[in-house]
């Protein structure tokens, strides 16, 4: 028969040291973490081979008295609570008064530690429990700690300890997740004689988060604070979506400071940036939580990582919305950066790329770099404008050219193209000799002139070594380029339109849209504009209960396999939200009815299948809210125009007027960037300017 009997004290530290005290990072924790408590404004720790050999950790807070050294490091002792109710409104991070006494059961510990109403210290050495007597020493106000050999005594764990260098990965992810919700606190890390940290104190926690993960990373955040008065306040910095991971291990969750861990915040955070990120790719946060005490148990387990909220859902409630409010009223456009400076325009501006007022200041005045006599310029600007007026007079249009597109639906075109008779031109003063032919076009409904470049003059020396054909006074070649050059010019205000605003808007290989902005120029992906567009309008369609069906005279049959075919006729109602009608033919055979408006171009049967595939993926484990919103996703992405289609001027500005209107129309819904900004600053750069 078993013999029930009372573990020894060295047993019961090694086994509270085993739910504690995993590897030295876990030593680091609840060193650094006392320091914290206890006032402490620098704490400067050692670590030699990756803190197996040596862990050092020296503060200069409040100290421990001399005659209470030996209950420091006695089981259950501590001077953080006094009775059970303390335990739940913990506002400090160790309580529970096992860490010294487990650490010293397993290590050489040597503490050393004054109070500043002393002018002595004391001092207490422990050898895998075996305890010293206290004694006097010489140490300035604060505490010291030595733990040296981790584990010399319990073999068995030593040896399930990881290489040096994983180790040490362990004790820097910890330093981090300390050191970032308190800058004001000097800390400095050292392994083997070398510096990995030394963070001076810092006024604001971006300046903490840069200190330890660069510029790069530090420029690319976004700061989030909930509403004023909120009972539970969210504040911190979350990454511009242009800016992500493949996984989430840089993301950080502070509740009152102290580092948790908690899968329901995780899914806020991704939910917040659903759309805007691509699959697969996560979010980097730096993120704090404020609230009372009360509201949270942080006594769930050892390691007090995990907690357990009082309301989890309005937790939940509040720190997404935090996120999602701050993005509705932030610049989350991509940015194209030439340098690497600490500030540029994309962290002040904020006005969005689609409704922005067209530049009325003159950049070339302005420009030091040209010195330009105003006088002079202003002389020519009125040439100009008499120039483009006579122009204006002898212009004749031609009929437009009517062009199919999907967004399209007057079937006329706004553009059209006039040539000009070069004889007109000359006697305007402006024209020079040696000009070829020019020719206005309307876009967007502007008249807009294009001047033809004379050709470059040569020396009489270089037009012996280089004979060109002359196109500049010959009557017969200037009537030859000039049909030319207006078919050319009519190509162009084909695919060119101006915005509300008055930005010009141009489309490039069919793929892209290049626009003005104030600040510079804004590349368009044309598919992912639209898709995001189209996805707003389903989404709010299907909300408002206005999906439009197309109902088919003929119903389509198709024939599925069995696990199809089941899959189908258990969510009929499913795809009926979604303006798909399907009914069983009997069989494996269904019929489809009527299929989304929408998506008129698409087969019926391949939008089925499209549907279907995702559901039978899933499972029975269908999260109706998520599958929804990537059919969604789906349904725009097949009906939106597509890289290599030719946009109309009139489909251009209908483009831009209806990506007007969205807030995120800067990502298409699959979280691919829709629209990359380059500032006047940063093609300066480029081209050597600066």
């Amino acid at each position: 028969m078993n013999t029930i009997r009372v573990l020894s004290q060295s047993m019961i530290n090694k086994i509270a040291a085993g739910e504690v005290i995993e590897r030295p990072a876990s030593v680091l924790k609840e060193l650094v973490e006392n320091s914290i408590d206890a006032g402490a404004t620098r704490i400067d720790i050692t670590i030699d081979k990756a803190g197996t050999d040596l862990l050092r950790v020296v503060d200069n807070g409040n100290g421990i008295p001399a005659d209470q050294l030996v209950l420091a490091l006695s089981p259950h002792a501590t001077s953080k609570i006094t009775d059970s109710d303390d335990l739940f409104r913990i506002g400090t991070f160790g309580f529970r008064g096992e860490a010294l006494a487990s650490v010293a059961e397993i290590s050489q510990l040597s503490l050393k530690s004054r109070v500043p109403e002393s002018n002595e210290g004391g001092e207490i050495h422990s050898n895998g429990g075996e305890q010293t007597p206290p004694a006097p020493c010489g140490i300035p106000v604060g505490t010291q700690i030595e733990v040296r050999n981790l584990f010399f005594n319990t073999p068995v764990r030593r040896k399930y300890l990881k290489s040096i260098t994983t180790e040490l990965g362990y004790i820097t992810e910890t330093f981090t997740r300390l050191v970032l919700p308190y800058p004001a606190i000097h800390f400095t890390l050292k392994h083997n004689g070398r510096v990995l940290h030394d963070l001076p104190p810092e006024e604001t926690p971006l300046n903490r988060i840069r200190q330890l993960f660069g510029e790069d990373i530090a420029r690319n955040l976004i700061d989030v604070e909930s509403r004023p008065g909120a009972a539970v306040r969210v504040f911190g910095f979350v990454s511009h979506p242009n800016q992500s991971r493949n996984n989430n291990r840089m993301q950080y969750f502070f509740l009152n400071k102290r580092f948790i861990r908690d899968r329901a915040l995780q899914h806020a955070l991704n939910e917040a940036y659903r759309g805007l990120l691509l699959t697969g790719h996560f979010p980097i946060a730096f993120l704090q939580i404020e609230m009372s005490a009360t509201m949270f148990d942080v006594n769930v387990h050892p390691t007090k990582m995990e907690v357990r909220f009082l309301d989890s859902q309005r937790i939940y409630t509040d720190f997404l919305g935090a996120i999602r409010e701050k993005f509705l009223n932030s610049d989350l456009r991509s940015r194209y950066h030439a340098g690497s400076e600490k500030k540029t325009d994309s962290q002040t501006e904020t006005a969005p790329v689609f409704g922005e007022q067209p530049q009325t200041h003159d950049t070339t005045v302005n420009d030091p770099r040209t010195a330009l006599d105003p006088a002079a310029t202003e002389a020519t600007r009125q040439q100009i404008r008499d120039w483009v007026e006579q122009i204006s007079r002898n212009k004749t249009a031609d009929e437009p050219e009517e062009i199919n597109h999907p967004l399209s639906r007057s079937g006329e075109s706004d553009a059209a193209v006039s040539g000009s008779d070069a004889a007109d031109s000359a006697q305007s003063g402006f024209q020079k000799s040696g000009s070829t032919s020019d020719a206005s076009v309307v876009i967007g409904g502007k008249d807009i002139t294009f001047h033809a470049l004379p050709d470059r003059p040569m020396l009489p020396e270089q037009a012996e070594k280089n004979p060109q054909p002359s196109i500049i006074n010959d009557e017969s070649n200037q009537a030859e380029n000039k049909p030319a050059m207006n078919d050319l010019l009519k190509s162009l205000s084909d695919r060119a339109a101006y915005s509300p605003q008055g930005n010009l808007v141009v489309q490039m290989h069919n793929r892209y849209l290049i626009m003005e902005t104030t600040q510079g120029i804004a590349l368009i992906d044309q598919h992912a504009l639209h898709e995001r567009v189209l996805y707003e309008q389903i989404k709010k369609n299907m909300s408002e209960g206005q999906l439009e069906s197309q109902r088919l005279l003929v119903p389509i049959p198709v024939d599925l396999s069995p696990n199809e075919s089941a899959c189908v006729i258990e969510h009929v109602e499913f795809f009926q939200t979604l303006g798909l009608t399907v009914e069983p033919f009997g069989g494996e055979t269904v019929l489809i009815s009527a299929f989304p408006a929408i998506l008129s171009k698409t087969p019926p049967a391949e939008i089925l299948m499209s549907l279907l595939e995702p559901l039978l993926e899933a499972g029975r484990k269908v999260n109706r809210t998520e599958m929804l919103d990537e059919l969604l996703h789906s349904m725009a992405c097949k009906a939106a125009i597509k890289a290599g289609d030719q946009l109309r001027s009139d489909a251009i500005a209908q483009l831009i007027r209806l990506a007007e209107k969205e807030v995120n129309a800067h990502h298409c819904p699959h979280g691919r960037p829709s629209i990359l900004i380059f500032s006047c600053e940063e093609i300066d750069k480029m081209f050597k300017r600066t």
